[in-house]
């Protein structure tokens, strides 16, 4: 692992979004899949010790990803996500909620706003996460967002040092 590459996460109140950008030191093509194949996602999504369980995934305009989140004592916390707009190997939006475990999301939800790009091997994620309510960001980053993100991106990091 570089420890030279970006990462930079920025909560900005005033807009209700969180702008993350983190380079990664493999292809865009490796990074692309790892957001965007469930079997990937759930290698590194989730911060140890936690894991991530996807029930299903259809990673085209209007699918949607129904996972949870899974706590060591079998805990699961559910999530919602509907993806609003893809264009390959470069963008993808996607709105994401809570959810029960009967797919009922608990709104206001989040819009996440993902841009890939790469230069010279290095391949640079730049996230917005919109918040429709002041309310829900502050509670998200209260709820230890930053942290766990952080964990999931060395996660990630990890899994694609491996490949």
């Amino acid at each position: 692992m570089s420890n030279n590459l970006l990462f930079d996460f920025t909560v900005d109140k005033t807009a209700k979004t969180v702008f993350i950008t983190r380079e990664f030191a493999s292809k865009l093509p490796l990074v692309w899949d790892a957001f965007t194949k469930p079997e990937i996602l759930d290698q590194w999504v989730a911060p140890k010790p936690w894991t991530s369980k996807t029930k299903y995934m259809n990673f085209e305009v209007g699918g949607k990803r129904f996972y949870a989140m899974v706590s060591p004592e079998g805990q699961e916390r559910w999530s919602i996500q509907e993806y609003t707009s893809i264009t390959p190997k470069t963008n993808f939006k996607m709105h994401n909620a809570f959810a029960d475990k009967d797919e009922n999301p608990e709104l206001p939800g989040s819009e996440w706003d993902y841009n890939f790009s790469e230069l010279n091997g290095i391949t640079k994620v730049s996230i917005a996460i919109y918040n429709e309510s002041l309310t829900r960001l502050e509670k998200m980053i209260e709820m230890g967002f930053k942290e766990g993100f952080t964990m999931s991106i060395d996660n990630l990091e990890k899994l694609l040092a491996s490949q």
